[in-house]
């Protein structure tokens, strides 16, 4: 029960707005919202029971996630740019509403991956079924009223559903590493980041070359994507308050770029 309840109150609290940003453009046009809902609980309790079974061999890997996010991300731009041509047709994607509901497994937000490590580090099908059919619940309130919003706004739904997966897209290639290295801020010294739901402050930290690298990881009732760091091409699950302690292998001088699950917010470890 405590399992289910933490996954509806994942879902409920922090779900219901990231997921929706990134999914949302998935369920433009759809008429049996219920049928979408039904397709995106199914496949997300059947990964929790994988996930549980299994354990981290199931996680996909933050390079290849971002992939899948700029791919993804591209083709809702594409039903977007449909919708606006056609808007009372309002059929931007093919598929049943099912098959859409299904499909927003492949576009995970931030809160989801949090969720999926839970399901990982519990070791029981069963518990990773509650866990995420929990958070499919919490969730599904949000995507029922985006569903019906969408489908009443007709074109400017096209606009929505376009900027939505521009930054599926965006995020996906800050996930994976493959924007300038140089921010224009300051370093700062230490080994400690707070991760926040606005992001990792300082943003910037620096270490020394050719030496053990050591990032402590901080959170205080952080329920958003930052909860989970992409670094080093792995994915750390930090907890709702407390820290966790990231080692990394020496390295040359240079920049590390980490970033949460989603790609939205990004830190830079300099390298001296």
């Amino acid at each position: 029960m405590a399992l289910f309840l933490g996954g509806v109150g994942a879902g409920l609290l922090a779900g219901s707005v990231s997921c929706t940003a990134v999914q949302g453009g998935l369920i433009a046009g759809v008429d049996r919202i219920w049928a979408f809902l039904a397709g995106r609980a199914v496949v997300h309790v059947a990964l929790g029971v994988l996930l549980g079974l299994a354990g981290s061999a199931l996680v996909i890997a933050p390079v290849v996630r971002a992939l899948v996010l700029v791919v993804a991300g591209a083709g809702v731009v594409v039903a977007g740019v449909a919708l606006l041509r056609r808007p009372m047709a309002c059929r931007p994607l093919k598929g049943s509403p099912f098959a859409r509901g299904a499909a927003t497994i492949l576009v995970p937000c931030g809160v989801t991956l949090t969720t999926e490590l839970g399901a990982v580090s519990s070791g029981s099908a069963l518990a990773g079924a509650v866990l995420m059919g929990g958070f499919v619940l919490g969730s599904s309130p949000a995507f029922a009223v985006v569903g019906i919003i969408l489908k009443r706004l007709a074109r400017w739904a096209g606009v929505v559903v376009i900027a939505a997966g521009l930054f599926t897209v965006f995020s996906g290639v800050r996930l994976g590493g493959w924007l300038p290295d140089s921010p224009a801020v300051a370093a700062s010294a230490g080994n400690v980041v707070w991760a926040t739901p606005s992001g990792f402050r300082p943003s910037m930290i620096t270490a020394p070359a050719h030496g053990e690298i050591s990032v402590i990881f901080r959170t205080e009732g952080n329920r958003s994507c930052t909860r989970t760091v992409a670094i080093d091409g792995r994915d750390i699950a930090l907890p709702e308050t407390g820290q966790v302690t990231v080692h990394l292998t020496a390295k040359a001088p240079g920049t590390i770029r980490y970033s949460c699950g989603m790609g939205m917010f990004s830190g830079f470890i300099s390298i001296r």
